[in-house]
């Protein structure tokens, strides 16, 4: 594996303290992957700095790397979605995201993954 992309599912589990996911995490950080999290499901998530001290301090972290949502990279997302006949646009980020590095996606919401794409490797979480 690459890496690991963490969608909004995923951030909330460790935030929960999830065990799979904080343990899923430490794992990855432990044999030196790299964590990605896309601009867009940060902003999903993001509500409270001073009650998310946890999520602060993973999105700190030097493996994990917050991927903007830029032009290029929104308007990719949209085209998907297109194609796919869907809306969700932060979902296709991710599934762009893990693309483009051959990651792994950590998941609770595979069904919308998989339409944006049937192949894309996932972990449920």
């Amino acid at each position: 594996m690459a890496g690991l992309t963490l969608d909004a599912g995923a951030l909330l589990a460790f935030e929960r303290n999830d065990r799979r996911v904080v343990a899923l995490i430490a794992r990855a950080l432990e044999h030196g992957w790299t964590i990605t999290a896309p601009a867009g499901v940060v902003g999903q998530v993001w509500r409270d700095g001073r009650r998310q001290v946890r999520l602060a301090r993973l999105l700190a972290a030097d493996r994990v790397e917050i991927e903007p949502l830029d032009d290029r990279r929104a308007r990719e997302a949209g085209q998907l979605c297109g194609a796919r006949a869907t809306a969700e646009i932060i979902d296709a980020s991710v599934v762009l995201s893990a693309q483009s590095r051959g990651d792994r996606i950590a998941t609770s919401d595979p069904g919308d993954l998989q339409r944006l794409d049937p192949r894309v490797a996932l972990i449920v979480v």
